[in-house]
């Protein structure tokens, strides 16, 4: 790929976390087909306790009646969650609780420790409750790892989107500055990575629909890792020219431009994630949902 602005290309996996560079350490793509609620915004039959069957049109995860995440803890690094579809009912240790959903953003550093849940009640009882979003974990470096949880929401409507002339594309930007003409957007938890400008971190959500393009700006610090994820669509997406399949992962090169356009022959729209970020470049000892620098500090948590 001589020339080329993708320096890697490789096949999504069928289920679980997609593959992530620094600073970013797990994203998962959640797509849930939930069924009608039966009132209590439950499911029609209990779960598992562990159920992640990607075969299925749905999963209840680690819930029983409601699917979800109950009560579980996390150390060293934030968490952040982006909603495209559906709602997700969040309350932590910390005294923060609500209701959230339908292009809002969650964002929780968890700094020296922090207990939350997230469950996916099945509101509607006259139709199906689909739920997608991203669950994303930032780290944070060695000198952030212990600060005290922080908790900030951005809600739908606050969130910048860049729309084409033609309105064929879109950009959902919940993270990031100086993209697409949008000079300022919400403020970061205060010891977050990204609340350093400097660390250039971003986070959109990108849609596209036959016959449309958009550019992707090259980025503002040329030492960052800039992530594509190619989510939903069908082979024949064009990024930088080239064709690419469906349910891939491509590592851009920061210092260029990239055009992603999808051709007018296709049917369905296609989308993307785009994750990108300055190198915290410190060592990671992870456990669970503990991440440290050392295996010491993890035995500590």
């Amino acid at each position: 790929m001589k020339g080329s602005a993708i320096l890697s290309n490789k096949p999504l996996p069928t289920s679980g976390p997609y593959p992530t560079s620094d600073p970013y350490l797990f994203c998962v793509y959640h797509k849930d087909q939930y069924p009608q609620g039966n009132g209590k915004m439950e499911a029609p039959f209990p779960g598992n306790g562990h159920d992640f069957n990607p075969s299925n049109p749905y999963r209840m995860y680690h819930g029983d009646l409601i699917p979800g995440f109950p009560q579980h803890p996390h150390r060293g690094f934030e968490t952040i969650t982006a909603t495209i579809d559906g709602v997700i009912d969040h309350a932590d240790s910390a005294g923060n609780c609500g209701r959230y959903g339908m292009g809002d953003l969650q964002w929780m550093t968890a700094g020296e420790g922090i207990v939350h849940s997230e469950m996916f009640p099945l509101l509607k009882t006259d139709e199906e409750n689909p739920l997608r979003f991203f669950q994303i974990w930032l780290n944070l470096p060695a000198k952030s790892k212990m600060v005290k949880p922080s908790f900030v929401m951005f809600w739908a409507n606050d969130v910048p989107e860049f729309r084409s002339e033609d309105d064929k594309a879109t950009a959902t930007v919940w993270v990031g500055s100086n993209y697409w003409g949008i000079k300022k957007n919400n403020s970061p938890p205060p010891d977050s990575w990204a609340s350093d400008e400097t660390n250039d971190v971003a986070l959109v959500h990108i849609k596209i629909h036959p016959g449309g393009k958009i550019i992707l700006p090259k980025a503002h610090e040329s030492s960052v890792n800039r992530s594509l994820f190619y989510i939903e669509g069908s082979s024949g997406m064009l990024v930088d020219g080239q064709a690419i399949n469906d349910k891939v992962f491509l590592s851009l090169d920061p210092t260029k431009d990239v055009t992603l356009q999808l051709p007018d022959e296709h049917k369905t729209a296609g989308e993307f994630l785009w994750l990108q970020g300055k190198p915290i470049d410190e060592p990671v000892a992870s456990y669970g949902p503990f991440v440290m620098n050392t295996q010491q500090e993890i035995r500590q948590a």
